[in-house]
């Protein structure tokens, strides 16, 4: 909720003040973090073809949050002019001034820097490919003033895990992993379109720049065909790596919630459209549920 003149004149009380950064990082809003960890969860397994190790999966779990968190927080820096016109993002902490943009830079570097730190227990090319997700983390939230398809470098930082858990891993990344890659892409680009159809008329508005105001009367499709290329690029990862019954069941209710969204986007309605987007939470699920039984019977039947 927005605080009046007088209360955000008043100092705020130490727990105000961890509530107000709570909401800076979005954690009272997990389904950003969710999105995020379903990548690098895909990856985790695949890369080993089992569950991976206990540390590695919890530097990647806590890495997640972390990166999300910062993401968040330089997100709010770059569109605290804008968001109190927006209907969606009017009441948040810099919007209505009640964290101060050096409070918020402060959080955003300490964030970064545990997140380093927790890099740093890896080899050296996973350390090097966290310079780069870090610059793009940085830069996306910028794009939207100028890049008319800023869902497509945010299909490049959502997906940055992937590549980052196969290098920890294996010290490299082979083909199977740029894959993987490229399908997650798709799929961000569907979800966040879904996400920008919610915002469009604000947007608009603002003079700001999304795929949905891009695509126009083409959004539905375009966020169907680029679930239809995620969904088909698994499928082909599936065969190429010999997996079985599990992970295809996995990708088969996947199809059918990408449908589900399709009968919720169709109207372009602005609740139904975000309610598309939190649904690709259970996507993340349904691929995720179906390797991990596949490769768990498959490494049982092997013992």
């Amino acid at each position: 909720m927005a605080r009046s003149p007088a209360e955000i004149a008043r100092p705020l009380t130490f727990t105000e003040r961890l509530d107000a950064y709570e909401r800076l990082m979005r954690l009272d809003r997990p389904i950003g973090a969710a999105l995020l960890l379903w990548p690098a969860l895909w990856s985790l397994w695949l890369a080993r073809r089992a569950v991976p190790e206990v540390e590695v999966l919890a530097i990647f779990l806590l890495g997640v949050v972390l990166m999300r968190s910062a993401g968040c927080v330089v997100n709010d820096l770059a569109d605290r002019r804008f968001d109190p016109h927006v209907e969606r993002t009017r009441d948040r902490p810099l919007a209505t001034g009640i964290v101060s943009p050096r409070e918020a830079i402060v959080l955003a570097i300490a964030l970064m820097l545990v997140a380093f730190v927790l890099v740093l227990q890896f080899n050296f090319q996973t350390v090097l490919l966290s310079f780069a997700a870090v610059a793009i983390t940085v830069i996306y939230p910028f794009l939207k003033r100028f890049f008319v398809f800023p869902q497509a470098w945010l299909g490049v930082a959502f997906s940055f895990s992937i590549p980052m858990a196969y290098a920890a891993q294996l010290n490299y990344i082979p083909l199977a992993g740029w894959a993987l890659m490229g399908a997650t892409f798709f799929w961000i680009i569907a979800y966040d379109t879904e996400y920008a159809m919610v915002d469009r008329d604000d947007d608009v508005k603002l003079g700001l720049k999304s795929s949905a105001i891009l695509l126009g009367r083409f959004d539905v499709a375009a966020v169907m065909i680029a679930h239809a290329v995620f969904l088909a690029i698994l499928t082909a990862i599936g065969h190429w790596q010999r997996l079985d019954a599990f992970y295809f069941a996995g990708l088969a209710v996947a199809a059918g919630l990408a449908l589900y969204q399709y009968w919720l986007i169709r109207g372009r309605d602005r609740a139904r459209c975000f309610r598309a987007f939190r649904n690709n939470n259970w996507v993340g699920l349904a691929v995720f549920t179906g390797l991990a039984l596949d490769l768990h019977f498959r490494s049982g039947l092997l013992r």
